[in-house]
């Protein structure tokens, strides 16, 4: 009795080690996440080398990625829904890369990784978005935000590589951070864009809620980098501390005081060049009509100077006078005189007229005088009474023609050239449009 159960025991240690070993073979040949493992964002599975045909299971919302010497081999995904390949490099070539020949090519070596590609929805984000300049005011702040948002891997390969790059821990927390704190960075970079684009400060933020979160969903570089896609941007708040707000303020006020004194300033500069132009305005007046003046004196700006310094004094007795009646009389009188010598000198830079009798005025040589009408001019005359005849030389009793050749003792008068107008004989400009005279 006792040989017989020594020998059933030892079939039962036999069969128990067969046991084992076909059971361990079994695991060996299954390549699945575990199921206390469908949680994680990245499961990496633990053997680094996988028999030749052993069976992997890639569920519907993962894909599992093949690494070896830290480089991307092969990514395997579902079609939407879990599937299970004979790994063999006949079905599979990049499987090939991974063949261990030392084993005479039974074993893969590889580091396997799944990634969980479903999407991710209500993520809380938040903290301060790190210093930045205000594009508007030029002040340093560093606002904050919080908020909640959904995203999706849609790169398994680009995101393991990013991630595991760091060498932190792959439970869901430290992903998840990560994730969180790529994506606050991205959101930094979209407040700048926006405030520019949009022509705003931080201060108005805010406002500015719906381009802000269709630039964080659609442009965010730093998520596409990792293999990460936004989804949706839930709503968030975006503030800045009492310092900041108070140093964004302070500097609004500055910038709009300079504003105030630059258009104050631009007004002035306004009204200066108006009064500019006016000034030149009467000065080319008035040496348009300084040359009218000169023409009608013959050229002669001496007569010209002359004949104005008359009507000013002439305009200065008219204004001046006491009180009472006899400044009354006094500033009647000036200007009486005032209106004569502006006659005269009116007269004076006329050209004679037929029947009348030329005169000078006091101060004013060959200029008629008041009440004395602009007749025609008279050759020189020479001693003895006698004038000299314009046509033959001749000196000749003075009278209206030459008693030597018959010739009208007045000088012919001159015409002028660019406008036609007719000037006195001894004239050198045009007194219409001042055109030099011929001689």
């Amino acid at each position: 009795m006792m040989a017989l159960h020594s020998q059933r025991e030892a079939a039962r240690m036999v069969f128990g080690k067969v046991f084992d070993f076909v059971k361990d073979g079994v695991q060996e040949m299954l390549i699945q996440r575990p199921d206390d493992k469908k949680n994680l964002i990245i499961y990496k599975h633990p053997e680094p080398t996988i028999p030749m045909y052993a069976q992997l299971t890639v569920d519907a919302d993962e894909a599992a990625v093949f690494f070896r010497d830290g480089s991307i081999v092969g990514t395997m995904r579902t079609a939407g829904v879990g599937q299970r390949h004979q790994l063999d490099s006949q079905n599979i070539p990049f499987l090939g890369q991974l063949i261990d020949k030392v084993t005479g090519g039974n074993i893969f070596i590889t580091d396997l990784y799944f990634v969980t590609m479903k999407p991710m929805y209500n993520q809380r984000f938040g903290g301060e978005l790190g210093y930045m300049e205000d594009p508007m005011l030029g002040e340093m702040v560093t606002p904050r935000i919080f908020g909640t948002f959904s995203f999706q891997i849609v790169d398994p390969a680009r995101f393991i590589v990013n991630y595991v790059g760091m060498g932190v821990s792959p439970t869901n927390e430290a992903v998840m951070k990560w994730v969180q704190d790529t994506f606050r960075s991205a959101v930094k970079t979209v407040v700048g864009q926006v405030c520019v684009t949009e022509g705003k400060s931080m201060l108005q933020l805010m406002p500015l809620q719906n381009q802000l979160k269709a630039a964080m969903e659609q442009s965010a570089p730093d998520l596409e980098q990792i293999g990460i896609r936004i989804l949706q941007v839930g709503d968030f708040n975006i503030n800045l501390s009492d310092d900041d707000l108070e140093t964004l303020k302070q500097a609004q006020a500055e910038i709009g005081a300079a504003k105030r004194q630059a258009r104050i300033a631009q007004i002035g500069i306004s009204q200066a060049q108006a009064e500019a132009q006016q000034k030149q305005f009467e000065l080319d007046q008035q040496y348009q009509q300084d040359v009218r003046y000169t023409g009608m004196a013959g050229g002669d700006f001496g007569k010209m100077a002359a004949g104005k310094a008359m009507i000013g004094a002439g305009e200065g007795m008219a204004k001046g006078g006491g009180e009472g009646g006899g400044g009354s009389m006094m500033a009647g009188a000036g200007l009486g005189a005032g209106f004569g010598m502006a006659q005269a000198f009116g007269q004076a830079f006329q050209p004679g007229q037929p029947g009348q009798h030329g005169g000078s005025m006091p101060g004013a040589p060959n200029m008629p005088g008041p009440g004395q009408g602009g007749g025609q001019a008279q050759p020189p005359a020479s001693a003895g009474g006698l004038v000299t005849c314009p046509a033959c030389s001749a000196n000749v009793p003075g009278g209206k023609f030459c008693a030597e050749c018959g010739n009208t003792l007045a000088p012919k008068p001159k015409f002028c050239p660019s406008c036609g107008s007719q000037n006195g004989p001894g004239g050198k400009f045009c007194s219409n449009c001042g055109t030099g005279l011929p001689d």
